[in-house]
């Protein structure tokens, strides 16, 4: 998850292990259009370990890690969390051989659905109530895709990695109508569902 414009991006692994964190995260970090200045996680081993340094330290990627006991380090993730990858994929076990079939959705479909197709609330304002609280006002609403390009007019800067160009994100982000494509996903969603929670019998 980008903190600035909320670009996802969803792996599934097997087990919470460094032997499957490892290559997961090579994976998630070659699907972000854009260079990654900064890596934050918690505190885990699965994080922390020589492996993740060595991803990061090629790639030239700062690692920076939550705090104790503060768990809103890393609301926006959680918040993604249930708000996303619960309401979508639910609370129910799923057998850890069928991650395979679940990263391919994830790749083939349901990334790029949250990216082009699904709006995200921005942060516009901060101000103070009557008895000096803070409130926060999410004044913006748009996909993360306009997100990075209202970023880039903005800041004349060119973030995209070499691998990608804003001619070829076009053509993914105006291929479907946002409507039409969450129809396309429901339907690959229901396939999956099917073969991970009842399977032909041969």
């Amino acid at each position: 998850m980008d903190e600035i414009t909320q670009w996802e991006i969803l792996v599934c692994v097997p087990v919470i292990a460094e032997s499957c964190l490892t290559p997961a995260l090579e994976h998630l970090m070659n699907q972000f259009p854009f260079t990654i200045f900064n890596f934050h996680s918690d505190r885990g081993g699965e994080f922390i370990n020589y492996k993740v340094e060595a991803i990061l330290n090629r790639l030239l990627i700062k690692h920076t890690k939550s705090r104790y006991r503060q768990c809103n380090d890393n609301a926006l993730v959680d918040g993604k969390n249930g708000a996303v990858v619960r309401k979508n994929m639910g609370y129910t076990h799923i057998n850890q051989e069928k991650a395979d079939e679940i990263n391919a959705y994830y790749f083939n479909w349901f990334n790029t659905y949250l990216n082009f197709h699904r709006p995200c609330l921005y942060l516009t304002e901060t101000k103070k109530d009557t008895h000096g609280r803070e409130r926060r006002i999410y004044g913006e609403v748009m996909v993360p895709y306009d997100k990075l390009k209202h970023i880039h007019r903005e800041t004349k800067n060119n973030f995209l990695a070499s691998s990608t160009s804003w001619e070829k994100l076009d053509t993914i982000a105006y291929a479907y109508s946002d409507n039409e494509y969450a129809e396309l996903v429901r339907n690959e969603e229901r396939k999956l569902f099917n073969k991970i929670f009842w399977p032909q019998k041969p």
